[in-house]
């Protein structure tokens, strides 16, 4: 027995040993070649530093974290830092860049894309994972979103904005767009916590219903409705899209939108989403539909394990369709697509605020989830705003007319009016 300790004991010391070169060969290939701004501090206390004056540094807390330091991917490395192997002392918003450096000099590039694994996407499956994410507690997000918690993507005039201003930017933008007048019927699909129908009856005098699947955003969007005196005109329900046209009936609306709610709705399940919209509008009714896209032309998920880090820990059988599969499903579903637009940029500027405004507020966060739920929300918001930033993945603004009959559109023959 004690012969079987040792030999095990000096066979995890020999890997040890043989990881740590590892890493200090990372270390040397970035001294030679890309020099980073980065210090790793090792278990016994030894310092490696990257080739700059660090900004960064890596405390690992567990010898088998080196691993992670000797063949990192973006994904080990968040993982690593959520379950607490690995502190990060620096801006987040920089650790996250350095990582996909790292992920570069050891070989595993976001480049290198890998084939989807597609999801069932039943209703029990997609209550389950809406809930996950958005059922984290209202004052989490309250620490971090706008005034409003409008949890989507801001726009951004100068880029000077506060995340308030762009909010209702945004806010606005899709009501433009959409074309919104007083007495309209508005359907908001993915409502969240009630910003854009609660800003759409206030502004536009429309009549808005907007329909979600987290409990906790329906019973605050109602609560709000209520206070504002809105629930006239304002309604805010616990129902699944799929289930809306049995509901409501067809043509019941003149406008649907749709913000930051088709990534959970599955590359499979695409065309039954649009189908459905269809039903719910009226012939040359408008959609807008707001989501996140991928960059690669197959709708393959982002490379070095990103995918499968965002899938576990954030967001549950998310799949992200490239803009030209978004666009086939919707033409063939009847709309007429009449404007596209990209809000990449938009959005990286959107989670810069939101990074830095919750690691403002570390203190306040954790009496609201516990450590590794918050570490996990650092690594994704952070990560989230790089990603944008270096167009791993893309944000579009779809706009389209219920064309199912011919003849022309309701729209003017410009796009003027988008923009006044």
């Amino acid at each position: 027995m004690r012969a079987e300790g040792w030999f095990g004991r000096t066979t995890r010391k020999v890997t040890a040993q043989a990881v740590e070169k590892g890493l200090l060969r990372l270390a040397e290939t970035a001294r030679a070649r890309d020099a980073l701004p980065l210090d790793v501090v090792l278990p016994d206390g030894e310092r490696v530093n990257f080739g700059a004056p660090a900004s960064i540094t890596l405390t690992i807390r567990d010898e088998g974290a080196l691993a992670t330091l000797a063949q990192p991917t973006i994904a080990a490395l968040a993982e690593a830092f959520v379950d607490g192997r690995i502190d990060v002392e620096g801006p987040m918003l920089q650790a996250v860049a350095l990582a996909e450096r790292l992920a570069d000099l050891g070989g595993s590039p976001v480049g290198a894309r890998v084939a989807a694994a597609l999801s069932r996407h039943t209703k029990k499956q997609d209550r389950q994972a809406i809930s996950y994410h958005y059922d984290v507690g209202n004052d989490f997000y309250r620490l971090w979103l706008d005034q409003r918690m409008v949890y989507s993507c801001a726009y951004f005039r100068t880029g000077e904005e506060s995340i308030d201003e762009a909010q209702v930017a945004k806010l606005d933008h899709i009501c433009r767009k959409l074309r919104l007048a007083a007495g309209d019927r508005l359907l908001d699909i993915g409502c969240g916590w009630g910003g854009l129908i609660i800003h759409a009856a206030q502004n536009y005098g429309v009549k808005a219903i907007g329909i979600t699947l987290s409990e906790n955003q329906q019973r605050l969007a109602s609560e709000r409705i209520a206070a504002l005196g809105l629930a006239d005109r304002c309604q805010a329900l616990l129902l699944d899209y799929r289930d809306a046209p049995a509901r409501f009936g067809a043509a019941s609306f003149d406008k649907v939108a749709s913000v930051g709610m088709f990534e959970h709705v599955g590359l499979r399940n695409l065309g039954t989403y649009f189908g459905v919209v269809r039903e719910l509008l009226r012939e040359r009714g408008l959609f807008l539909n707001h989501g996140i896209t991928s960059t690669d032309i197959d709708s393959r998920p982002v490379g070095s394990g990103v995918g499968d880090f965002i899938g576990k820990y954030v967001f549950p059988h998310g799949e992200l369709p490239h803009v030209s599969l978004a666009l086939r499903e919707m033409a063939g579903q009847g709309f007429e697509v009449v404007d596209v637009e990209s809000l990449r940029m938009h959005y990286a500027k959107t989670l810069q605020h939101w990074s830095n405004r919750l690691e403002a507020r570390l203190d306040e966060a954790r009496r609201s989830v516990d450590e590794k739920t918050l570490r996990i929300w650092r690594a994704y918001l952070a990560g989230c705003s790089h990603g944008f930033a270096q167009n791993w993945i893309n944000i579009y603004q779809l706009l389209g007319s219920k064309q199912t009959q011919p003849g022309p559109t309701d729209l003017p023959l410009t796009r003027d009016w988008m923009y006044r």
